[in-house]
């Protein structure tokens, strides 16, 4: 008898269903929220808000579009954490009331874990291309910047981490302090594309070990944009795109000489990305760049799994529910998380 398992996510702006059946994706929905453009960043409120608004229409499109009734889940999947706790408890309530309607069990998903193992989620008409275990991933996101080293899909110990400030949330600073808008992780990669990664520099941290820190990095450009604005009022209009490209290429150099070196440290060849920020094109370029160098197998998330998405709590959930794992009715969400 087949698994069919659905996934709630929304952990933050994004409310998100999904359906997988044995692994394989069937239906994958998410209603993005344009609204918190006008404040530069997510407004938890109306967030939560927007979640009341969006799960139940939400689900109802993932279960038709997949072609399966309610009846017919083996399970539910849902985001526990980390998050905005307003927006994961629309998620956790709606996965709780469905759960105990339908009388089918429930497990609880780290959102983390999820873009660990995206490239596990499987569909129909696409080559089967996953990571061998143990394999390393570089998380990056709003919230997170980590080096994990996976060794099963339920077993991930973390190798570094920020000690400071997340490197999307480096994008989306300078991106504000530039005047360029928000989310600023795309906005900057855009112009990039159209600079020059070599005209400035910026200040890179000396951390030991595998840890990282982005708030040097974010003190360095808003010095360089003060003192040249004083010089030039136009000089950010005019030099926009190099700033962009030559601010981008020092994130990336920091993500990328840690990565390395948790590789040479640990000897293992399969590498992957996950997070929001892998779907930066600089980033996607320059992992596939080091590992023809160093001769890696790369693994590249589809754009549609970097962001927030259900499918990829829909596969965690499924590995949780063959492990035999369920949760509680009693469990509550959390912002924060400290184990996968």
């Amino acid at each position: 008898m087949s698994d069919i398992i659905l996934g709630i996510e929304s952990s933050c702006d994004d409310t998100s269903a999904a359906v997988i059946k044995d692994g394989w994706l069937l239906s994958n929905v998410i209603a993005s929220q344009d609204v918190h453009k006008a404040y530069g960043g997510v407004v938890p409120e109306l967030a939560s808000r927007a979640h009341e608004l969006n799960i139940v229409p939400v689900v109802s499109e993932a279960l038709s579009r997949a072609g399966v009734k309610a009846s017919d889940l083996t399970a539910i999947a849902f985001t526990r954490g980390p998050g905005l706790l307003g927006s994961l408890l629309v998620g956790t309530s709606f996965a709780k009331s469905l759960g105990l309607a339908l009388d089918i069990p429930l497990m609880m998903v780290n959102h983390l874990q999820g873009h660990l193992l995206a490239d596990f989620i499987r569909q129909e008409g696409v080559e089967v291309r996953e990571p061998a275990f143990p394999y390393l991933c570089l998380l990056v996101s709003g919230g997170n910047s980590q080096i994990v080293r996976v060794d099963s899909p339920l077993e991930y110990t973390i190798l570094g981490q920020t000690i400071d400030d997340a490197v999307g949330e480096a994008f989306d600073k300078c991106s504000k302090m530039m005047g360029l808008g928000y989310p600023g992780g795309p906005i900057i990669d855009r112009l990039a594309k159209q600079g020059d990664p070599l005209r400035f520099k910026f200040a890179k941290p000396h951390i030991p070990g595998l840890d990282y820190s982005f708030s040097g990095v974010k003190t360095s450009l808003l010095y360089f944009v003060r003192d040249q604005l004083a010089l030039d009022p136009d000089f950010m209009e005019k030099n926009k795109e190099d700033i962009c490209a030559s601010f981008q290429k020092t994130l990336i150099d920091i993500l990328m000489d840690k990565l390395i070196k948790a590789a040479k440290q640990t000897g293992i060849k399969d590498v992957t990305i996950g997070g929001g920020v892998s779907a930066n094109s600089g980033l996607r370029q320059r992992l596939e760049l080091e590992g023809r160098k160093r001769g890696w197998r790369t693994f590249l998330p589809e754009f549609k799994f970097t962001t927030d998405n259900a499918a990829m709590i829909a596969i965690a959930g499924y590995y949780h529910y063959l492990a035999g794992e369920r949760t509680a009715l009693d469990v509550a969400p959390v912002s924060r998380m400290s184990d996968f």
